[in-house]
């Protein structure tokens, strides 16, 4: 199982963290292009040309001819958000959304009861991950961002989760899953 990517973002619709692996991998099953090999980002992007002006992500996608981190967040999002909402439509309530498949990788969705949700992306052959996500919202996510004081309660404008504890543990949980 190669897992690409795995995104968090909180109730107001930001991206608060993102962790990337295997972009080469992703890269040639054609999933989409991005800026990095192996990206943790998670603070918004503010880059600047060398007029001293910022460049934009629209600026930046165009010269590489990539999505960058952000753009690519955005679609996640967009994708989830729609997604979730047709299958609140047309199901019943008990019904939920939980992952889509395409030919080049599959997207596993876990929303908690504060409405954090929680994205990874992998390739079509990983069985159903929510049991997964949970798993990283309860052990880790609680355990070293909520109980962590130094960590802010909302994240401003997108601001970031920067908890290394959670990082570390992240990275050897997924370690784990990969092999």
């Amino acid at each position: 199982m190669a897992i690409y990517s795995f995104y968090i973002f909180d109730r107001h619709c930001e991206c608060i963290y993102i962790k990337q692996w295997h972009e080469r991998e992703r890269a040639a099953s054609a999933l989409r292009p991005t800026t990095s090999a192996s990206t943790t980002s998670p603070v918004p992007d503010k880059r600047v040309s060398a007029g001293g002006k910022p460049i934009t992500d629209t600026e930046n996608s165009m010269r590489n001819g990539r999505l960058s981190v952000q753009d690519d967040a955005k679609l996640i999002f967009g994708v989830v958000f729609s997604l979730r909402n047709m299958v609140r439509k047309l199901s019943t309530p008990d019904d939920n959304f939980i992952s889509y498949r395409t030919n080049n990788y599959k997207l596993h969705y876990y929303e908690t009861p504060t409405n954090l949700k929680f994205v990874m992306i992998t390739d079509v052959k990983t069985n159903n991950l929510r049991v997964v996500l949970h798993q990283i919202y309860v052990n880790l996510y609680v355990e070293y961002v909520v109980k962590n004081p130094l960590s802010p309660v909302e994240h401003p404008g997108g601001e970031g989760v920067a908890c290394e504890l959670f990082e570390l543990g992240l990275e050897s949980f997924v370690r784990t899953l990969d092999h």
